[in-house]
C-alpha cells in the first residue's frame, strides 16, 4: 500500500473531509497525525483507529503565530513527515454586501494564511529531505466565484496562486504539491459556514444534501496523491458550470445568478 507507515499530518481531521482521510489512510496503515480544535473528537477517533499509530495533536490555527512551533512540535512526534495535508478551512453563506470585514478576515486567517504559515513553516523541512507533500483542500470556488461566496472563494483562489506558484519554484526538487478542488460533498461545511455577522449558517444546503458522498471525494483524492497530480478536481454537475465559466461566460453569470440566489 502507498500510504503504509508513511507520516501523515491531517489538519481539520475532526470533520467533514479530513475525518474521512485520516479514516481512509488508517486502513492503509499510515501513521497518522490529527490536528483540529476539538479534542474530544480526535481523542475518540484515536480509540477507534485501530489499524495503525495516530497522535493527537490539537490545535487552533487562528493562532496563526505559534504555527512554527505547531510544525516543531508535530515533526518532534515520530522524528519525520511525509505528507501534510490540509483540510481544515470554513465557508460563507452571505451577499458580499452584506458581509462584515471581521467576516472577511476570519475566512482569510482560517483558509488562506494558517494554511500558508503552516507551508513556510514546514518548508525548510521538506527542502532538506527533498521529499515531502503538501496538500490544500480547496474547493471548485476557489477556481470560479459563486454567488455567497465572495470571501470563501476570495481565500481559496488567493491559496491557488500561492500554491501553484510554489509548485513552479519546486519544479526541479522531489517535493510535490497538491490543491484539491472538491464541489458539492455531503458534509457539514454549510452548516459550519458563516453569515455576513459571523455567526453560523447553522443549516444545510440542499445542493450539499446531493453532493458526493465524502467517502466516494476521499478515495479520488487519495488515488490524485498516489499519483502525485497537482490539481485534483472532484466534480459532478459542477462540472457543466465550470465549463459554462469558461466557455460561455455570459451564460455562466445568468446560470450562477440563478442557482445561487434562487436556490439558497
Amino acid at each position: 500500500m502507498h500510504f503504509k507507515n508513511k507520516i501523515v499530518w491531517i489538519t481539520g481531521a475532526s470533520s467533514g473531509i479530513g475525518q474521512e482521510l485520516a479514516i481512509q489512510l488508517a486502513q492503509e496503515e499510515a501513521v497518522l497525525i490529527l490536528t483540529a480544535t476539538n479534542e474530544l473528537v480526535l481523542n475518540q477517533m484515536k480509540q477507534e483507529l485501530k489499524n495503525t499509530v495516530v497522535h493527537v495533536l490539537p490545535f487552533n490555527l487562528l493562532d496563526i503565530n505559534a504555527i512554527p512551533d505547531l510544525v516543531t512540535t508535530a515533526i518532534s512526534l515520530e522524528g519525520k513527515i511525509d505528507y501534510v495535508i490540509q483540510s481544515a478551512g470554513i465557508s460563507q453563506r452571505a451577499l458580499a454586501s452584506a458581509t462584515s470585514m471581521d467576516v472577511y478576515k476570519k475566512l482569510m486567517d482560517i483558509n488562506y494564511f494558517a494554511p500558508v504559515a503552516l507551508t513556510q513553516a514546514i518548508l525548510p523541512y521538506f527542502k532538506e529531505r527533498n521529499s515531502g507533500n503538501i496538500t490544500v483542500i480547496s474547493s471548485i470556488a476557489g477556481l470560479i466565484g459563486f454567488p455567497l461566496r465572495s470571501g470563501y472563494a476570495a481565500s481559496k483562489h488567493a491559496i491557488k496562486g500561492y500554491l501553484e506558484t510554489l509548485q513552479c519554484e519546486l519544479y526541479k526538487t522531489n517535493l510535490t504539491i497538491s490543491l484539491v478542488y472538491p464541489g458539492r460533498i455531503n458534509t457539514n461545511i454549510s452548516k459550519n459556514a458563516l453569515i455576513g455577522n459571523g455567526q453560523q449558517h447553522g443549516a444545510t444546503d440542499e445542493n450539499n444534501e446531493v453532493g458526493m458522498e465524502v467517502d466516494v471525494c476521499v478515495k479520488k483524492i487519495i488515488k490524485g496523491l498516489r499519483s502525485n497530480q497537482k490539481s485534483i478536481i472532484i466534480v459532478k454537475a459542477e462540472r457543466i458550470l465550470f465549463w459554462l465559466w469558461w466557455f460561455v461566460p455570459s451564460l455562466y453569470y445568468k446560470i450562477a445568478n440563478f442557482k445561487g440566489l434562487h436556490n439558497k
